[in-house]
């Protein structure tokens, strides 16, 4: 309409049924994709704190937590939108002609995702297999369906078309494994324990079917002589009590320098004696309950009265708690130090030098992230080629960003999420060759 009253004005003469700029013939046409999941991204984040309180309902999140993970979703999807124009193939140099990749649509992704982090890790698949081009059959965890049912409700407000975001709830053994065996379902993403997770790939074996799996974790917090001792002690407690510890990227195996280690259990302690259990719509709380009655006796058979080690402090009563707990003085091949408790449990292990501090932090079967403190640039790099863990951090406890890859090493799972090449995992290359010659 300004077009057309701008020509009128300077006395020429415009019909009213002028096509749109994108619709000129030559002129290339906006892709719809990008604009629908921006949509999708503007609606999730009008209905942030709601999702938000559903999370605390469902899966008891801490208020704060449940916030950012619902802020995450709204990311992930403007970020997938901004990668659908990006979906680039190559061309690649050859003799007698032209050689170019095309970067199409695998289908039907079916996204199995965990009831830890319910509405983040069903969008990390969910986001970029959208933008990728693909139909997503979400089947969330039995125990937290609310949130994707939500979440598939805000896609069609969005404008999404009908039936290209379902969401399928069940328990794994009926829905789950429908999906995997299923010969519609090009790909699946599963988040979850390390025996489902081998079990599936099993499954998708005989199909052939792609899969991406990011599985369990024993994650090191290695803390060198050299480092910031005061600033690494402070840090420990939440890089294995968020979400009350049940966070596959976890730093559960505290690994502490022999010189340095009456220092740190020093600050340790206090730190942990003061983290606030309790209620996780309250704003204060640090830490809420544990997902089930059943998951609190697993993370309860790991932690008996003998052990010795710090204890924090929790609610009494009903709701599944258990307090923030470090062992100390335990084999370093003993069950609750190499295997996956996934509660609110560390365990804090003396090393003498660098090679020591790298053979403990590979003991294990899993590779999922980690954590490295020193001042020493030369340590810092050396220690993270050596460990073997898909996400390191140096000084810090970060391990998760949407615009970085994520995945792991050994058990802790197959393919990578995230990052700038989140699209291309959820795409399958063409190669297609033009001759040149007559």
């Amino acid at each position: 309409p300004a077009h057309r009253a701008r020509g009128r004005a300077r006395g020429l003469d415009v019909p009213d049924d002028l096509p749109r700029r994108g619709d000129r013939p030559g002129h290339r046409r906006r892709h719809p994709r990008p604009a629908r999941l921006r949509r999708f991204a503007a609606v999730v984040d009008d209905h942030a704190e709601e999702l938000a309180r559903l999370e605390v309902l469902e899966a008891g999140h801490t208020i704060g937590n449940a916030r950012w993970e619902a802020g995450n979703v709204r990311d992930l999807l403007d970020f997938a939108a901004g990668g659908v124009e990006r979906l680039n193939g190559r061309q690649i140099p050859v003799a007698g002609g032209l050689d170019i990749t095309l970067l199409e649509p695998l289908g039907v992704v079916g996204v199995i995702a965990p009831w830890n982090f319910p509405m983040p890790i069903a969008a990390w698949a969910t986001a970029p297999a959208l933008a990728a081009g693909n139909a997503v059959i979400l089947k969330p965890a039995e125990t937290t369906p609310l949130t994707a049912l939500r979440l598939a409700a805000l896609a069609l407000e969005a404008g999404l078309p009908e039936d290209l975001f379902q969401v399928l709830p069940g328990t794994g053994p009926v829905a789950g494994n429908a999906l995997v065996e299923h010969p519609g379902i090009a790909k699946i993403v599963f988040t979850g324990s390390t025996r489902v997770g081998k079990s599936i790939m099993a499954k998708c074996a005989d199909q052939v079917k792609r899969v991406t799996l990011e599985l369990g974790g024993k994650s090191p917090n290695i803390v060198f002589a050299d480092a910031d001792i005061e600033a690494a002690a402070a840090a420990a407690p939440m890089s294995f009590l968020d979400n009350s510890g049940q966070d596959c990227c976890a730093r559960t195996r505290i690994l502490v320098q022999r010189s340095a280690y009456d220092r740190f259990m020093e600050l340790l302690t206090p730190a942990i004696e003061e983290i606030v259990v309790g209620d996780p719509a309250d704003e204060r709380t640090q830490m809420g309950p544990l997902i089930s009655r059943a998951h609190l006796d697993r993370v309860r058979s790991y932690v008996t009265d003998d052990l010795p080690g710090i204890r924090g402090k929790a609610p009494e009563g009903s709701g599944f708690w258990f307090p923030p707990t470090v062992l100390t003085d335990v084999p370093e091949d003993a069950p609750c130090a190499v295997e996956e408790i996934f509660g609110p449990v560390a365990v804090v292990l003396p090393f003498d030098d660098e090679a020591d501090a790298i053979r403990l932090a590979n003991a294990t079967e899993y590779g999922l992230s980690g954590s490295i403190w020193t001042r020493d640039v030369g340590r810092a790099l050396r220690a993270s080629r050596a460990v073997k863990a898909g996400n390191l951090s140096v000084n810090s406890h970060s391990s998760v960003r949407y615009w970085t890859p994520f995945g792991g090493y050994q058990q802790s799972g197959l393919g990578r999420e995230l990052g700038p090449d989140a699209l291309t995992a959820f795409t399958e290359t063409k190669n297609v060759f033009i001759s040149t010659e007559a």
